[in-house]
């Protein structure tokens, strides 16, 4: 159902949204900036600003819509946006989510693909900033969501104003603004948006906490004051984040082929909180990890560590082994799965190397498939190239990344192997990149 009124109050001037801008300064001259628009009123009014704030900077913005194909009237309402945003001068492109759909967890299945989508359409055009609609309403329903999963200081700090990629820039500058605000924006324009009416479904959690944030006001747990406590959490979590980089940068070191060194004794002295913090950083960027592990298994690993770790422990799909005083963070071999792969093809494989097959490798007996070297696959490497040396510890050598075919191994990049005698024929390139950096930009208060 599309809606249009006249009520011109409240509107978000574009002065207070340039202040809104600036703690996402610097951007590079006549930024291109792309916005997730799916209809409804935050987005729409989040790209006719951000249309004027890029054109006062000679800037662009390319508004994108995901169709994911789960309601009848998707199609026709991503055609709408394009039909009310283009006379307004924005770039509009519509993005399909293809294939099966699920059947269960259907909006966080389709929240991911949703950011898939935007983010190699922004990938593939060198576009650095995705700017989202999400505002004061939206922050204070994740924070009682968070709340009631019994999540810690980071889950309850809710949304932060920029989460960085390895590609990109995920802004969010309407967090403190009301919903009320935004339409008044539209109004003021007399542009209509769109009502998803997923968005009134008790099914979802987040619809049934919407439907009690007027009992909540009531009790003075307003939107606006659960907000201003995930904005103070955020801070509080802004500087153990400091803190941690700091305990990284002289507890940790990072190898390229993808395994970590790390120093118990800065680990022994730093507060818990941020010990525990840091060591779940490193077994998420050696483990190819999204989110941090269980805090109990963390809890006893760092124990240990702190302790004295006298013996292997795993964690997170990774090893921790002490080693002539240091402790050695690898993969755990066993947890890497095997691609099938063709020629010419990429892929992000362990979520942890970005990978490459050329079309050198192209007609290999049985197939090809990418998987971790493993022993046995380092033995057949070293038999063939006895001179290859250790300049690796062996535990990182097993999970390497190996392209083999129906004869063995062809490819090992991060060892400098190739199976291939010809000179300059190069059947596999890759590089570590990991989900996480060890360390990142602090979390954001908007």
């Amino acid at each position: 159902m599309s809606r249009l009124a006249t009520d011109r109050a409240g509107a978000v001037t574009a002065a207070e949204f340039a202040a809104l801008m600036r703690i996402f300064e610097p951007f590079e001259p006549k930024p291109h900036l792309v916005a997730a628009v799916s209809g409804g009123a935050d987005s729409m009014a989040l790209a006719v600003l951000l249309r004027r704030w890029a054109q006062a900077r000679g800037g662009a913005v390319t508004a994108l819509s995901v169709d994911h194909g789960l309601r009848r009237a998707s199609a026709a309402e991503a055609a709408q946006v394009g039909r009310t945003l283009r006379p307004l001068g924005l770039t509009h492109q519509v993005l399909r989510w293809r294939g099966d759909k699920p059947t269960a967890n259907v909006q966080a299945a389709a929240r991911r693909a949703r950011y898939a989508l935007l983010g190699d359409w922004c990938a593939r055009r060198g576009v650095l900033h995705l700017v989202l609609g999400h505002q004061l309403e939206d922050q204070a329903e994740t924070f009682l969501l968070r709340l009631g999963r019994g999540s810690g200081l980071d889950g309850l700090a809710a949304m932060a104003a920029v989460t960085e990629t390895p590609t990109l820039r995920l802004l969010r500058p309407m967090l403190g603004l009301p919903r009320a605000r935004l339409e008044a924006t539209l109004r003021r324009r007399g542009l209509p948006w769109i009502e998803d009416p997923s968005n009134q479904d008790p099914a979802h959690a987040r619809v049934r906490m919407r439907g009690l944030m007027p009992t909540l006001a009531a009790e003075g747990l307003s939107p606006g004051r659960l907000a201003v406590t995930a904005a103070r959490l955020g801070r509080a979590r802004a500087a153990l984040e400091q803190s941690t980089a700091r305990l990284l940068a002289q507890a940790a070191v990072v190898h390229p082929a993808g395994f970590v060194w790390l120093d118990p004794a800065p680990m022994a002295v730093a507060a818990p909180e941020v010990g525990l913090r840091a060591l779940a950083r490193v077994a998420m960027l050696a483990g190819g990890l999204e989110y941090p592990p269980r805090l109990e298994r963390l809890e006893r690993l760092y124990e240990r560590v702190v302790a004295g770790l006298s013996s292997g422990m795993t964690l997170g799909g990774c090893r921790f082994m002490p080693i002539s005083g240091r402790i050695l963070v690898v993969r755990e071999p066993a947890r890497i799965g095997e691609n099938s792969v063709r020629a010419g093809e990429a892929l992000h494989w362990d979520h942890r190397f970005a990978l490459r097959v050329h079309q050198s490798a192209r007609a290999r007996r049985g197939g090809l498939t990418v998987g971790a070297l493993g022993t046995a696959g380092w033995a057949e490497v070293r038999a063939a190239e006895p001179a290859l040396g250790n300049a690796i510890p062996a535990p990182a050598r097993h999970g390497l990344p190996a392209l083999r075919d129906g004869l063995g191994v062809i490819s090992v990049p991060q060892l400098g192997y190739e199976r291939s005698k010809k000179k300059r024929l190069t059947m596999m390139t890759g590089s570590f990149l990991p989900r996480i950096s060890l360390t990142a930009g602090s979390f954001t208060v908007a």
